[in-house]
């Protein structure tokens, strides 16, 4: 653990880019576009009142660029000046944002911190033992295709607000990357006498993939090591990096996100309650069933207590890519979960949300349990402990059932 991890002060980005309520949101396309940042924090008299993001303004392509910036805002959490490290984090992996403001008692607008500023100060002692892209990469589930239409990503918004898409060409290799912001390419074009630009004729969704990806998407080989993947972000100005195998087909995706994990198990690593366990949540933003995600986090945290009988948890990562409707369709579940005794993985497809959820909580808990008992087997001598039934004494955790409920719905209330 680093001798002492930076505050929020020490992080944030000074004078960021902002823009006053009422600016059109042409005004802050055009910001986004030339500064190449996806949020833009909003001032209502010099105060800060809510964040534009480009995701927001995706999900509302519909509207006119005239319409205020007001009206799209959204209310991430903000950092104090002496908010920690992993603190910081965790409050940007669970809103899902990729900058959150730095604001002082006043509300004014101190600084911004981003993804990229806690990569370029994640310590070398969270990288030590975990050491190659295969240990936290996450599996690739969709491809795009060189030709398929752009309004196949519209259809594909909640997977692009996590990370981009992986674009193939017709033998399944890796010819480039597409991201939400790619889209403001085709979906907004520049204004021409109060009307929107006609010189390209035809529908903006029947526009091939390829004309908006970025290219060469940037890869590593399996093995790779995770400091050297995140050097390569940074040196790239990207935020995820495909694995490639031999064949030149992408296998598997690390994100910025990832490695901010570590950083948060790496901080919870010296405190003793349950509830400091963070929990990602991915695959379900905007996911329309309440009840579902309520069985979910007490499935996670039901599994999160058994497991605390043999190991000490860190950080869960949970995946989800559903192939239907989010109740009862098939759904491919990855799960990662860091603990004081390594690392354990688990998947699953083909079952509902919640019996996939549970299954996977189930298996990680075997994992666990099977390594505690051999290493204490050769210490001490002693057969394996029975199974743990699902009664056991563990107290619920009230606190952890919120982060899990803030994870998978970030406007559930606290």
């Amino acid at each position: 653990m680093p001798d002492r991890w930076p505050t929020a002060a020490e992080l944030m980005s000074r004078d960021p880019i902002t823009i006053a309520h009422t600016a059109p949101l042409s005004e802050a396309l055009g910001l986004m576009r030339s500064r190449e940042i996806h949020e833009i924090p909003v001032l209502r008299g010099g105060r800060y009142v809510g964040l534009l993001t480009f995701e927001s303004i995706a999900r509302r392509a519909s509207l006119p660029l005239s319409t205020k910036a007001e009206h799209l805002l959204i209310l991430p959490p903000v950092l104090p000046p002496q908010m920690l490290y992993p603190e910081i984090a965790e409050q940007l992996l669970a809103s899902g944002i990729r900058g959150a403001p730095v604001v002082d008692r006043r509300g004014e607008l101190l600084g911004v911190v981003s993804r990229t500023d806690l990569l370029k100060a994640l310590p070398a002692s969270v990288l030590h033992g975990t050491t190659t892209v295969d240990e936290i990469a996450r599996s690739i589930t969709l491809t795009m295709k060189e030709t398929d239409p752009v309004r196949t990503l519209l259809a594909r918004i909640r997977q692009l607000e996590e990370h981009p898409l992986p674009v193939v060409d017709a033998r399944g290799r890796l010819t480039g990357a597409v991201g939400i912001a790619d889209l403001g390419r085709i979906l907004w074009r520049p204004v021409v006498g109060g009307k929107r630009d006609a010189a390209r004729p035809g529908s903006a969704g029947d526009v091939e993939i390829r004309t908006i990806m970025h290219s060469p998407a940037v890869t590593v080989p399996r093995g790779t090591a995770i400091a050297e993947a995140s050097r390569r972000m940074l040196r790239e100005r990207i935020s995820s990096v495909f694995v490639i195998g031999p064949d030149g087909k992408p296998e598997s995706i690390v994100r910025q996100t990832d490695l901010l994990g570590l950083a948060i198990a790496h901080g919870a690593r010296d405190t003793a309650a349950l509830g400091d366990v963070y929990v990602e949540v991915t695959g379900l933003r905007g996911a329309s069933d309440p009840a579902v995600l309520t069985e979910i986090d007490r499935a996670v945290a039901k599994g999160l207590r058994r497991v605390a009988r043999y190991a000490k948890p860190l950080l869960l990562n949970l995946h989800f890519a559903p192939h239907a409707n989010h109740r009862t369709g098939d759904v491919s579940i990855e799960a990662r979960l860091h603990t004081n005794h390594g690392i354990f993985y688990a998947s699953t497809g083909g079952w509902n949300f919640l019996s996939g959820t549970t299954d996977l909580m189930d298996e990680l808990l075997g994992q666990v349990r099977r390594r505690h008992e051999e290493a204490r087997r050769p210490r001490r001598g002693r057969r394996p402990s029975a199974g743990i039934s699902d009664e056991e004494t563990v107290s619920a955790d009230s606190e952890l059932e919120q982060r899990l409920r803030r994870a998978t719905d970030p406007g559930a209330p606290d």
